[in-house]
């Protein structure tokens, strides 16, 4: 989920095949729709806006997508992958349920407040972009839903509501931070939510 530019192409002749310019293209692309969105927001980026920050070609953004939602979408589920591999690295070393989840929030947490224009993407704009991206949006909840449930190593059907419940409310308490662009207000969030969590395993809520 890095924010920082990724690398332009050389200039002049280069020995990179076709695929590896179109993924350094789409790379600075996604990269581009997600600063660009930081100051204007979904609705007044414009593929222009894109273009000039990531300096690549009219020609080859509609080579690679079909319309600004279209990079939009590509790079919110950019930013979801690695969001996932940061949080799954997070969970490695054991422990048990309550110190698993505290490693994962903190990582959570950290992604958000280091890539600033990926976590308003993913957060704020996602409900501008409308109903694909918003379907998207839930998918992924979802999906963090099920591996926090793995994670605290739950298989019943009211303990794995109860993990529904604590990554909605976390995506509540975050997206003003994340809009705001307060990143002390966003790591305020963390040990109340961890101490909340460490309640609900302590009182059963959360177990198999």
């Amino acid at each position: 989920m890095s924010q920082a530019s990724p690398r332009r192409l050389p200039r002049g002749k280069h020995a990179l095949s076709r695929s590896e310019v179109e993924r350094v293209h789409r790379d600075r692309l996604c990269a581009a729709m997600a600063a660009a969105m930081t100051e204007k927001g979904y609705v007044g980026t414009s593929v222009e806006d894109v273009l000039k920050r990531a300096r690549v070609s009219r020609q080859s953004f509609y080579g690679l997508f079909s319309s600004k939602l279209d990079c939009f979408m590509a790079a919110f589920d950019q930013a979801t992958e690695v969001l996932r591999r940061r949080l799954e690295g997070a969970v490695e070393g054991g422990g048990d349920p309550a110190e698993r989840f505290e490693r994962a929030f903190t990582a959570y947490l950290e992604a958000l407040a280091s890539e600033p224009g990926y976590a308003r993407l993913f957060l704020v704009e996602v409900y501008a972009a409308g109903p694909e991206a918003i379907q998207r949006r839930s998918e992924i909840q979802h999906d963090l839903a099920s591996a926090l449930a793995e994670m605290m190593g739950v298989t019943g059907e009211t303990a794995r509501f109860a993990c529904q419940i604590v990554v909605s409310a976390v995506g509540a308490m975050v997206t003003p931070a994340v809009a705001a662009g307060d990143t002390a207000a966003l790591r305020a969030v963390g040990p109340p939510v961890v101490e909340h969590v460490r309640l609900l395993l302590r009182s059963g809520a959360l177990s198999s």
